[in-house]
């Protein structure tokens, strides 16, 4: 590895985190970083292309020919909690540490691949062409984020994912289906005990997505999980018995089912109505003799099933989630990243590509 070159890109990468941090990005709201982002892709004089919130570029010997990989990470963050005790679009570097909003999901893994793409942009000869997408709307699984982008940008035969994994490779990820249900009953006055109180039967159907247990554990990711996260009726006076009520299911799918088998599992066996609010974001899992995760490997790197849900889930080709920084951080008052973990990132995904490309 040149050590010159990658050094220049560990210090532009950590000033480009500064910048990101400084500007709020909530999803939805990504113009100015996505702004920011082609700013810094003039500056390296590397072509680039937009959709929406979205920057995308290819490796200047680029071969229609040859097979794709894609680096992706996103720019969008969650909006900050009351816990900070600073300000989180202050990037504030103290410790060894860069604290801001943003900074260890995903600020941290979305620099280092944007280093690694420019580590290998214009290099000859490789066996693949490499892609590079900073994309939005990932913490809300908007439609106007990674899947606005794919298909502008060809076959891709498979790519990496950047989130925070402590650079460990996550090889499976647990798919989400939030599912409305929607209980009946009648109308009746509650002094007189009439009618059919709807959120006694939503209570028994809860009790038992709250018992249930799916019997197919996967190696990687354990058991599917499904918890009700909302629930309420149309009640504004307390002595009426409700004719309806409404409560969210929130279900963590492994790999060993697909979201129209759990479906299936739980209108046979509750009787309120149930409606998925989307499907797109399918459990994925990547082979272990895949050559990048064989890459990974020969690095020493571990690997695991992870738990929770990233752009990964939209993309149909094998992936490969990884990245610098800790999830437990992420969402957190105070979030922050190791300067060191960004260091670290930057060679990892560098050394991880040559391995194969």
């Amino acid at each position: 590895m040149n050590d010159e070159k990658i050094k220049i890109l560990e210090q532009d990468s950590i000033a480009l985190l500064k910048q990101l941090i400084s500007i709020p990005s909530f999803s939805k709201e990504e113009k100015e970083t996505a702004d920011l982002i082609c700013n810094f892709f003039e500056k390296h004089q590397v072509p680039f292309s937009r959709i929406g919130n979205n920057v995308y570029a290819k490796n200047s010997h680029y071969d229609a020919s040859k097979q794709n990989v894609l680096l992706n990470s996103h720019h969008d963050t969650v909006k900050p909690n009351k816990g900070y005790t600073h300000d989180p679009f202050e990037p504030l570097e103290k410790d060894g540490k860069i604290f801001g909003l943003g900074s260890n999901d995903a600020g941290g893994c979305l620099v280092c691949l944007i280093a690694a793409f420019l580590y290998f942009y214009n290099r000859e000869g490789m066996s693949y062409n490499i892609l590079f997408v900073a994309s939005a709307e990932e913490e809300i699984s908007g439609t106007n984020g990674i899947e606005l982008v794919l298909p502008h940008l060809g076959k891709i035969d498979f790519g990496i994912v950047g989130e925070p994994t402590n650079l460990e490779m996550a090889v499976a990820e647990k798919g989400l289906m939030v599912i409305d249900g929607l209980a009946q009953g009648r109308l009746g006055h509650a002094a007189r005990n009439e009618g059919e109180n709807a959120l006694y039967n939503a209570v028994d159907d809860i009790n038992w997505i709250r018992n249930y247990r799916f019997e197919k554990v996967s190696p990687l990711l354990g058991e599917s999980r499904m918890a009700v996260t909302i629930i309420g009726t149309e009640n504004t006076q307390h002595n009426v018995v409700p004719s309806q009520c409404k409560f969210v299911i929130d279900v963590r799918v492994n790999e060993l089912y697909t979201f129209d088998e759990v479906l299936e599992i739980l209108r046979k066996n509750l009787k309120s109505r149930l409606v998925p609010r989307t499907t797109r974001m399918k459990p994925s899992s990547i082979s272990l003799n895949h050559p990048m995760v064989k890459a990974g490997l020969a690095l020493g790197k571990g690997y695991f099933g992870s738990p929770t849900t990233s752009d990964k889930a939209l993309m149909p080709f094998p992936t490969l989630k990884m990245g610098p920084g800790n999830s437990a951080r992420s969402h957190t008052a105070d979030e922050y990243i190791y300067i060191a973990e960004i260091r670290d990132g930057i060679r990892t995904y560098i050394q991880l590509l040559n391995e194969f490309i």
